[in-house]
């Protein structure tokens, strides 16, 4: 194999890695959400887990954000508008990150 080669085989899978990282953190960012906007709908820590897992799913509908904070804004209906769910999920998504960095 060339040095040009091994170049390539490295960037591809640098690509792999950071592609699948983001992935693991949006699914951590989505969870962490749903568990806060659990939290504010009142649920208990089962109901709680499995909203979050709702919330988790919803983003696989489209690409994007949009999916996501169209659900919580439905659920979540005068408790919190779009614009403090989508600060909210940057915060999260903060959050999971860090969480995914200590885990490594």
């Amino acid at each position: 194999m060339t040095t040009f080669d091994d170049r390539e085989n490295a960037f591809e899978n640098k690509f792999a890695h950071d592609a699948e990282l983001q992935f693991k953190a949006e699914a951590r960012r989505n969870k962490l959400a749903g568990l806060w906007a659990a939290g504010l709908l009142g649920k208990s820590d089962a109901e709680a887990a499995a909203y979050a897992s709702e919330v988790v799913m919803a983003d696989f509908e489209e690409a994007g954000d949009a999916d996501v904070v169209r659900k919580l804004a439905a659920d979540l209906g005068s408790l919190a508008d779009e614009a403090t769910i989508r600060a909210k999920l940057a915060e999260c998504m903060a959050e999971a990150k860090h969480q995914l960095m200590t885990e490594i």
